[in-house]
């Protein structure tokens, strides 16, 4: 759109320099005439570290549905991140993948896509691009430390800036993209909107990470993932390693109450050696290691059901971890925030006018929905999961889910129609349709795999490797 058809008056505030902040701006920026992106921290230069995203030394992907979205907001990102050294993996094809059913086969016949890279570099591409549009700006070391308006419309924010003190900003739209720390329910209470539902489901999860200098070119080099198991007695474990740019390998290792990961060095190969299957451990002994171990703990799926709210204020949305933050271990986070901003695009083009505010929260909380079903559904299942308990209808559902998952491992058309539904590209609804249904039924059509399917070049690089030890 061009600036003389923007709505030239209008202006924009967003509420956090974050990838939810970023892609909000992105998704509005067209249909005003001035954004303004308020972050309490400095914004870096380039692919560096950015204070208050502690979880930026775990690993993350953009599922397909998130690849998909990020390429409508910003055309030509993708590649993009891919020039700078981000991966393209398609699925399951460069996926080596240990689920509690079983392995699951790397079919030639790809049919989604991810994208593996630091966080750093992605928010850093994402950043310049959003922050090249000369209508945009960033207002850093602010503090946005309340709402303007009342009940029935928000009208900007009070913001404290550092050697300024605070401040009035008026704005057509506020959107809230402050994640995990949002103060929007408080802000809210006191407008006077009240009955704000929260759910909090918490596995206990506890994240180690690492980055390793990989001993193989990275570039169509697989995914490794070894899953939890919710039906071992033993607490859950997990890891994953994420081939990402500069030939290295991010590596996260999970661990529930009674196993989880620590930030002892020493300890970290062990513990992955601890997991269902070593192969992770055999990978990082011809690895070197670049970095120290980080741990987090925050790794609760919480969510706030702002669409459900009988009273929104015009002129607020909310977008990003400050309407739901997931647990990292299923890679849901990044996509979701890049649906939800989609939508919230494709609304605000059609104006800023009445019923925007309500109709882009309900439509924020669609892949929201679907993200919270998967994570939730599984997180459930472990026993160390405090906020929600399995009903029946749970249990039945996961005895479901398993069959899929086993028939997964040996056949292409179920294999299909769950990574639709992993990768955020298709409702869980859609693994009742009866030729899914059928297929569960029927079962595998192939044996299942012995180990961890390597291709023979992949094979004959890690025998040199231990050769040459």
């Amino acid at each position: 759109m061009t600036e003389a058809t923007r709505q030239s008056s209008a202006r924009a505030v967003v509420i956090g320099g974050s990838m939810a902040g970023m892609l909000a701006a992105a998704a509005v920026k067209d249909q005003v005439g001035s954004v303004e992106i308020i972050e309490s921290h400095d914004l870096p230069e380039g692919p560096g570290p950015r204070v208050g995203v502690p979880q930026a030394v775990h690993i993350h992907l953009l599922q397909s549905a998130g690849v998909d979205g990020l390429e409508e907001l910003l055309p030509g990102v993708t590649d993009q991140l891919a020039a700078a050294g981000a991966h393209r993996i398609p699925v399951t094809t460069n996926m080596v993948i240990y689920s509690p059913e079983g392995w699951y086969r790397r079919w030639q016949r790809a049919t989604h896509r991810l994208m593996t890279a630091s966080r750093d570099l992605t928010d850093h591409v994402v950043r310049e691009r959003v922050l090249e549009e000369p209508h945009v700006s960033a207002r850093t070391r602010a503090k946005v430390v309340g709402l303007l308006g009342d009940r029935r419309r928000v009208t900007g924010v009070r913001v404290h800036t550092s050697g300024r003190g605070e401040t009035e900003l008026r704005a057509d739209l506020v959107i809230d993209a402050s994640g995990r720390s949002s103060r929007l329910p408080r802000w809210l209470a006191e407008l006077g909107v009240r009955g704000l539902a929260e759910d909090r489901v918490d596995s206990g999860l506890v994240y180690a990470s690492r980055v390793y200098r990989a001993p193989v070119p990275t570039r169509g080099w697989p995914v490794v993932s070894v899953n939890a198991d919710p039906r071992l007695p033993r607490p859950a474990r997990a890891g994953g390693i994420l081939p990402i740019e500069g030939d290295r390998w991010h590596v996260s290792l999970m661990g529930a109450p009674g196993g989880q990961p620590t930030r002892d060095a020493d300890a970290f190969e062990p513990f992955a050696r601890g997991l269902r299957h070593p192969v992770i451990a055999d990978l990082l002994e011809l690895a070197e290691p670049l970095t120290d171990v980080s741990i987090t703990h925050t790794t609760a799926n919480r969510r706030h059901y702002y669409e459900r709210l009988r009273a929104w204020p015009e002129g607020l949305v909310a977008l990003g971890d400050s309407v739901a933050a997931f647990n990292p271990m299923y890679g849901q986070g990044l996509s979701v925030i890049a649906q939800g901003a989609l939508a919230l695009r494709d609304l605000a083009r059609g104006g800023l006018g009445p019923g925007l505010s309500r109709r882009a929260q309900r439509a924020i909380a669609r892949p929201v929905d679907a993200a919270w079903a998967l994570t939730v559904g599984q997180d459930i299942h472990f026993s160390t999961t405090t906020g929600r308990t399995p009903r029946l209808t749970d249990r039945l559902l996961q005895r479901y889910v398993s069959r899929l998952s086993l028939t997964a491992t040996g056949s292409f058309r179920t294999a299909t129609a769950l990574t639709d539904v992993l990768t955020l590209q298709a409702p869980p609804a859609s693994l009742v349709r009866p030729s899914v249904l059928l297929s569960a039924l029927v079962g595998p059509l192939r044996p299942p795999l012995a180990g961890p399917q390597f291709t023979p070049a992949e094979l004959g690089l890690l025998k040199g490797l231990r050769e040459g030890s």
